[in-house]
């Protein structure tokens, strides 16, 4: 008669003592065979599939670290010329892009009304006039009346009521002399305001310039009783322009006043301009709940080739490094796939200590790259410095030189 295995343990004693395994056991010998299965499955299937690493060699280079800002290009000085005065425009003497300077006649007002009441002010004056020499004739006349009276009072010959009524003669004539007196300079003042207006009814540039605009022409009526129309509009120099950007709030911090820049417009797709910051602005914008600041950049405009308005495009630098330990930004994006794990083997302690694909792969991020060991992948700790949106500068971490960091991968 044969026997069967358990006999034959029996017999050996070889499960003498035999218990039930704990659980936990078995979940150790589990994860550990799990583990290095994993690790036998990754690097065979890399080599068994086909799997290509793309990478990139880690360089010494230099960094120019940008901020992109959207804006237009105005003039430095820009004057709008309106009138104080309502009327019809007798005539424009400038147009469209002529230079102008200091006081040039741009435009006149019709004057007749104007002139009509110079010639009654300056009648109002010489009546004022008149009736001052009157008023100071009247004075001196009943002056030395009064006087006289006062000597024949003092020897006796008249009587009291004529010399109180002599000295309310004299008291009066004083009064009307000031009363003339302030008349003549009300005069004065009223002829004084007329020529003003007279003088504002020849509308003249204000500054050395260029005109950019003009909205009016002879026989247009000009009415100011509300507000002051723009007439003219006056650039002081489009040789030096400015161009007035928005940058974002999350650039902001890098930017400052002497930062070199350059920028493009639609008209000269080849051409780059220089240009530098002269003045950021601590006012907010907020549009559609974005956040932005006004920056000021000079713009040397000698060639007349920009002109106001033009939308431009600048690339602002912030940081410009040179020598600096540079990786691809994709190595720092870059992380394996997990292995694929079938879903009851996750479950339990398993499931917990493993996580599945999507969550190996958001581990990655900008601090940590992988490095070609051999024929295998090693992940590195590192520390980013500046970007310039391709290359990314290297603080800390062990790599060198030369090292061969994983970019991508392709699957046979």
């Amino acid at each position: 008669m044969s026997e069967t295995p358990q006999d034959v343990e029996t017999k050996l004693g070889l499960n003498r003592n035999r218990g039930p395994i704990p659980k936990w056991a078995k979940y150790t010998i589990g994860l550990v065979v799990f583990v290095g299965a994993s690790a036998m499955w990754i690097s065979s299937t890399d080599q068994a599939d086909g799997v290509q690493y793309i990478t990139a060699p880690v360089a010494i280079g230099d960094l120019r670290v940008i901020v992109t800002a959207t804006g237009t290009v105005e003039p430095t000085n820009m004057v709008e010329v309106s009138s104080e005065l309502s009327g019809t425009l007798e005539s424009v003497y400038v147009d469209f892009n002529d230079t102008v300077t200091e006081g040039t006649v741009l435009a006149e007002l019709d004057t007749t009304k104007l002139e009509a009441l110079l010639a009654v002010s300056k009648a109002s004056l010489d009546s004022a006039i008149a009736r001052v020499a009157i008023a100071q004739a009247t004075w001196a006349e009943t002056r030395d009346r009064y006087e006289t009276s006062r000597r024949l009072e003092e020897r006796g010959v008249t009587s009291h009521q004529t010399i109180v009524a002599d000295r309310a003669a004299y008291v009066r004539a004083q009064s009307a002399l000031q009363s003339a007196i302030a008349d003549r300079a009300l005069a004065e003042a009223d002829l004084d305001l007329h020529y003003a207006e007279l003088e504002k009814a020849c509308i003249c540039s204000p500054i050395d310039g260029i005109i950019l605009d003009r909205v009016v022409d002879a026989g247009q009526i000009v009415a100011a009783s509300l507000s002051a129309p723009v007439l003219f509009t006056v650039a002081e120099d489009l040789t030096q322009m400015e161009l007035q950007v928005d940058i974002d709030e999350a650039d902001i911090g890098q930017t400052a006043v002497g930062n070199k820049a350059t920028f493009t417009v639609d008209a000269y797709d080849d051409r780059q301009f220089p240009a530098e910051i002269s003045e950021i602005r601590f006012a907010p914008l907020t549009v559609d709940g974005v956040v932005t600041y006004k920056a000021i950049l000079s713009v040397d405009n000698s060639d007349l080739a920009l002109r106001p308005g033009m939308t431009a495009t600048a690339d602002i630098t912030v940081a410009e490094i040179t020598g600096a330990l540079t990786v691809p930004n994709a190595a720092l994006r870059y992380a394996p796939p997990a292995a694929p794990v079938e879903e009851e083997e996750r479950s339990g302690l398993l499931g917990m200590l493993i996580p599945d694909g999507n969550d190996a792969r958001n581990m990655g991020d900008d601090r940590t790259v992988w490095v070609m060991r051999g024929d295998t992948g090693q992940e590195i700790s590192v520390q980013a410095g500046a970007s310039d949106g391709r290359l990314t500068e290297i603080l800390e971490g062990e790599i060198a030189v030369g090292d061969l960091v994983i970019v991508d991968r392709i699957d046979g």
